[in-house]
């Protein structure tokens, strides 16, 4: 099943308050999917399950995101995730640091399957 890569979306997402490494990694993930509606699949009359999504995430502390989590963001397609040291802790003088997660996910469809 060769797969091709149509589209790739990006976003960012924050956890200020609680050094939450998930959630600010859940939020670049709702920033990239929600910023557009693309019916990509609908194009070459696939279903939306046919979606293989390779999400990349970035952030200071990669160990500490929930994968499961992400997984369950997705309302539909095939989520493949990788999380690696990216993104970036803002120190704060009194309290735990900001969290910015950086989030791309490229949308891929095996093409045979619409002909």
């Amino acid at each position: 099943m060769p797969e091709t890569r149509l589209l790739t979306e990006f976003g960012i997402g924050t956890s200020l308050r609680r050094t939450d490494y998930t959630e600010a990694a859940l939020r670049a993930v709702r920033d990239a999917l929600w910023r557009n509606s693309i019916n990509l699949a609908e194009l070459f009359d696939l279903p939306k399950s046919a979606m293989v999504l390779d999400v990349e995430i970035g952030v200071a502390r990669p160990e500490l995101v929930d994968v499961e989590k992400i997984k369950a963001a997705f309302p539909y397609g095939q989520p493949r995730i990788s999380v690696k040291q990216g993104g970036l802790d803002v120190p704060r003088p009194n309290g735990p640091p900001n969290v910015i997660a950086n989030v791309a996910i490229s949308v891929s469809l095996d093409l045979e399957l619409s002909q």
